[in-house]
């Protein structure tokens, strides 16, 4: 944390103090990292271009801080903030060091926008109805087999960015209840519901064991991750397309079984279930 980022308030206010830090922070960088640096003799260039750009970004910029607290005293105010990434990529109770560099659990949202948290009334997880990583990191429930292809293939499950194969594994219910624990959450949306429709089976991870003994909660130690045994329960698979269901009465006999398993293995409500990939391909039991 260098703490000589140039923020939006910099770009709004002074225009002489604005150049001075700017190219002071060239000159850092120039320093520093001159092979990665462009052309530094742009920087006039740029800048000119900076100084349009900002008034015709004045007019959406506002101070968030103040903004945000002021429509919360607003009864009638009701504010819905999305988090990016998971919980346990949060730099603080992730699954470190395989973790993101900021806090992507619900704490963030009150460090991130100044949102206090008394004015936080409800926290609803998104998860999918198996796990997925990208990249390393411990995964307990991770298969390498055809069923991981399957997952794959039918969730498509690879990088937007980058193109890369997401892992894939059953759903691993103490991460889910780690998650809990950290968030707080009143109820969870399960997310593709339906990429499960033809396993003949479908599994959930629902304990650990470190050197043969259950543990709680998710071992602090990446080392100790990677070597838990789970312990699963096996479920029948409903065969079916699950696509045009909209009631929970809707869903299979056995896709209702796997879903209020979800709900006995995690302790959360399941309020939202994922059953196609359409905006309405929703089945809502909030």
């Amino acid at each position: 944390m260098q703490r000589n980022g140039i923020r939006v308030c910099d770009l709004m206010g002074d225009w002489a103090a604005f150049e001075v830090k700017y190219k002071t922070l060239l000159k850092y960088t120039a320093d520093r990292y001159a092979e990665r640096l462009r052309d530094a003799h742009a920087a006039d260039a740029e800048l000119s271009t900076l100084k349009q750009l900002r008034e015709r970004l004045r007019p959406m910029v506002k101070d968030t801080v103040l903004y945000l607290n002021k429509q919360m005293m607003n009864p009638n105010c009701h504010i819905l903030v999305e988090g990016a990434q998971s919980s346990m990529l949060d730099i603080d109770v992730g699954t470190y060091p395989y973790v993101t560099s900021s806090n992507c659990s619900v704490g963030g949202l009150c460090t991130g926008l100044g949102v206090p948290p008394h004015l936080v009334t409800s926290v609803y997880g998104v998860v999918k109805a198996y796990t997925t990583r990208v990249g390393a990191g411990g995964f307990p429930t991770e298969l390498t087999n055809d069923i991981c292809e399957q997952l794959q293939g039918i969730g498509r499950e690879f990088g937007v960015t980058t193109g890369r194969k997401r892992r894939c594994g059953w759903l691993d219910a103490p991460i889910v209840k780690y998650s809990h624990m950290v968030n707080g959450f009143k109820g969870l949306a399960l997310t593709k519901l339906d990429v499960l429709d033809t396993f003949d089976q479908v599994k959930i991870g629902v304990a650990y064991k470190l050197d043969g003994k259950p543990i709680e909660g998710v071992p602090a130690l990446a080392e100790d991750l990677a070597r838990v045994e789970v312990e699963f329960v096996t479920l029948p698979g409903w065969k079916c397309s699950i696509e045009h269901c909209r009631q929970f009465s809707d869903l299979p006999p056995a896709a209702r079984a796997y879903v209020e398993a979800v709900e006995l293995h995690t302790g959360v409500p399941v309020l939202w279930i994922g059953v196609g990939p359409s905006r309405d391909c929703i089945v809502v039991r909030a």
